[in-house]
């Protein structure tokens, strides 16, 4: 097996438990709410706690990877994540739970940043979008494996062992990626020439500096039409991530079974929608140009989400409603990992830095859509008013794509 398909394995295992703890507390939401008393306004702080830190602490954890390497920095974030996903299981109240998924989320701020460094240093740039998807499907394999895992821990031994699992689960990958990973092939011994020769063409690697240059960010259009498309975009993915479950159970009112279905079936059609958006990007791009290649599956994949998630909202048939939503997820999933393709793009040895900057402003819009989504339903008592939102900033996000260049890099110095 090549080397660089065993980093892409550790990769895959990364992005798939970070997903299965990002979910975990979705799932069982319900019985958290009724054990410590918690209302759906309340629940919405709770979500984009973790938000918000992410999103402060995502550039600057960025910057550290591109400084000292991915090496030490994921040991670092996997580490204080599964530190701080164990102690979710300790809550007591209100408070406790947005304290601690506050420091949950500045743990794992940085982990996609730094696994974008380690594409960057580890594979050749016609192959950066394929392994982004690899990444990006693992993480939805993820959210499709929460529900069988999560689920029975949580009913059979209550729902805060599912917290104290998914936490020893993520300290197992942390060692085991210290002692292994090196930071550059011609680090790593045991492999070929040829293939480091292969990786390493045409790429030039410099030790970024750990300054975050806000001026240089805030001065280039593109790098604005980047961070905005994901900022809208993650309105989206955040109603998966994090009010899924609840809109099924309380608004849809699904049983059990059918909890555990539709639960699963928006992040199996999402991994198919990273798998099939990344091979498709670099294929276009190969054919048409970088520009065609990333421009066409931004603009399809999102557009045809924001139907989706419209048609779902409208419609009063549940089980339609939520295959609606589920191919929703699909198709906005197309664009995911050419959105990190993008960064190695035009970031090249900053791409920590600038996929960083992007995801950043992202999960300010995991932030508004957590509290907005809980006020709205609280105000209304309508679960499908939000869709109508997230269906807009998607359909924004999807046109953003027009403006961004993947050919124009973006210089943050």
């Amino acid at each position: 097996m090549k080397y660089r398909s065993r980093v892409l394995s550790f990769l895959f295992a990364l992005s798939t438990i970070t997903y299965i703890d990002r979910t975990c507390i979705s799932l069982v939401a319900s019985d958290i709410k009724s054990d410590l008393k918690i209302g759906n306004d309340q629940w919405g702080w709770i979500l984009s706690a973790f938000a918000l830190s992410y999103a402060l602490f995502e550039l600057p954890t960025g910057a550290l990877g591109d400084r000292l390497g991915p090496r030490r920095v994921l040991t670092r974030v996997v580490g204080w994540w599964s530190v701080f996903t164990a102690l979710t299981g300790t809550a007591t109240s209100w408070l406790y739970l947005v304290i601690v998924r506050f420091l949950f989320g500045a743990g794992e701020a940085g982990a996609y940043p730094n696994a974008s460094i380690v594409v960057s240093r580890w594979f050749p740039r016609q192959e950066t979008g394929r392994a982004q998807a690899f990444i990006w499907a693992a993480g939805r394999v993820g959210g499709m494996l929460a529900p069988w895992i999560v689920v029975p821990v949580a009913t059979h031994f209550g729902w805060r062992a599912s917290f104290y699992a998914m936490g020893l689960l993520g300290l197992i990958w942390a060692l085991c990626w210290y002692v292994w990973f090196r930071d550059f092939p011609h680090e790593k011994q045991n492999i070929t020439a040829e293939e480091r020769e292969h990786i390493e063409a045409n790429r030039r690697f410099r030790i970024a500096s750990h300054h975050i240059p806000w001026r240089a960010v805030l001065r280039s259009q593109n790098m604005w039409a980047i961070m905005m498309m994901f900022h809208f975009y993650m309105y989206g993915a955040y109603f998966f991530t994090g009010w899924l479950p609840t809109y099924l159970k309380e608004g849809r009112h699904f049983g059990k079974e059918e909890m555990q279905l539709f639960s699963t079936l928006p992040f199996f059609l999402g991994a198919i929608g990273c798998f099939t958006g990344g091979y498709l990007s670099d294929w276009l791009s190969k054919r048409y140009g970088l520009k065609v290649g990333r421009r066409v599956v931004g603009i399809v994949g999102l557009g045809l989400s924001s139907a989706m998630i419209l048609l779902s909202a409208l419609t009063e048939d549940n089980q339609m409603a939520a295959i609606f939503l589920s191919m929703g997820m699909g198709f906005k999933d197309l664009t995911l990992p050419v959105s990190f393709a993008v960064c190695n793009d035009v970031g090249r040895s900053q791409s920590g830095m600038v996929s960083g900057a992007m995801n950043t402003v992202g999960q300010l819009g995991a932030v508004f859509l957590g509290v907005l989504f809980g006020y709205i339903v609280n105000l209304t008592g309508d679960f499908n008013l939000p869709l109508f939102l997230i269906a807009f900033l998607l359909l924004c996000s999807c046109l953003l794509w027009l403006r961004i260049d993947p050919t124009e890099e973006v210089v943050l110095t």
